[in-house]
């Protein structure tokens, strides 16, 4: 065990997910013979046979099968120590990616990473707003290095640092309903009207549906701020984040249809990470910043 090789390690789990060694080899822009004899000399070294060559794709044995997983491990934390050095390397990002979802606080937000990033001038913020699912689906793709919004905290996929809560509140303008406002307004009684709902920027995660209610006229919109302009205007209803419509529901121009059958909702606001993937020193510092 003294003389493994990381190059033993590479050729084994090429071998495996290409299913032969002329593939492995072609993967790793090495010949044949190599990649065969580095198994080779890993098996014997070891004492275990790591492949079953009988067949027509080459597989795991048993006992390759358990190595197998430990050497992926491995690997995986030899990749992690390299672009850790890169970033290290590299000194400070020169750029880093942060999408802010349809429900935070904006002024408060914006003022949060402005003071932040008036310390780090040589690093370029790129800004994105997305809706619903769209800011999950840009951190896992990679195409975003922090989010601001509201996940499933039982994704171990992802960090996050809990911001806050956010209330959601269904109003409508005055006059838009045909009937009186009472505590006990059905969803069959608002199936007529117009229900304005978000558009989610997310392109192939599945679309969660939130408070929509089945066989309702709807009207889709891009951000909350048009959302709000429709149900002021009296062109639908809609359930609105409260920090931005709590001045209308104070001097009356929205009134809130809360009670039995819809109820006021709250979203847990977070920031969130990927959990897999290294992070550059500006991130890092960013991180413990939203932190304190």
């Amino acid at each position: 065990m003294n003389d493994l090789s990381l190059q033993e390690l590479l050729c084994l789990n090429a071998v495996v997910e290409e299913g032969s060694f002329q593939a492995a080899a072609d993967r790793l822009h090495r010949t044949h013979p190599t990649v065969f004899n580095a198994i080779k000399n890993l098996e014997s070294r070891l004492g275990l046979r790591l492949l079953d060559r009988s067949g027509y794709r080459v597989s795991l044995t048993t006992e390759g099968k358990s190595f197998h997983l430990k050497a992926r491990q491995v690997l995986d934390n030899v990749a992690a120590l390299q672009k850790h050095a890169q970033f290290l390397a590299a000194g400070e990002e020169t750029e880093l990616r942060v999408v802010i979802g349809d429900l935070c606080h904006l002024p408060d937000m914006l003022a949060r990473l402005k003071r932040f990033f008036d310390d780090c001038p040589a690093t370029r913020l790129h800004l994105q707003f997305e809706t619903l699912t769209g800011p999950v689906e840009r951190l896992m793709d990679g195409e975003a290095d922090l989010i601001l919004h509201h996940i499933d905290e039982a994704d171990a996929r992802m960090e996050f640092i809990r911001l806050g809560k956010v209330k959601l509140v269904p109003v409508v303008a005055p006059g838009f309903l045909r009937f009186a406002i009472h505590g006990a307004i059905t969803p069959e009684q608002m199936r007529d009207y117009v229900q304005c709902i978000l558009r989610d920027t997310a392109t192939h995660t599945q679309h969660r549906e939130y408070h929509l209610i089945p066989g309702a006229h709807s009207w889709t919109v891009s951000d909350q701020f048009m959302k709000k302009e429709l149900i002021l205007q009296g062109m639908g209803w809609g359930n609105m984040p409260y920090h931005l419509v709590q001045d209308e529901l104070a001097d009356g121009r929205l009134l809130s249809i809360r009670g039995r059958y819809f109820k006021e909702s709250q979203l847990r606001l977070v920031a969130a990470r990927r959990s897999d993937v290294m992070h550059g020193p500006v991130a890092g510092r960013l991180w413990e910043y939203l932190q304190s």
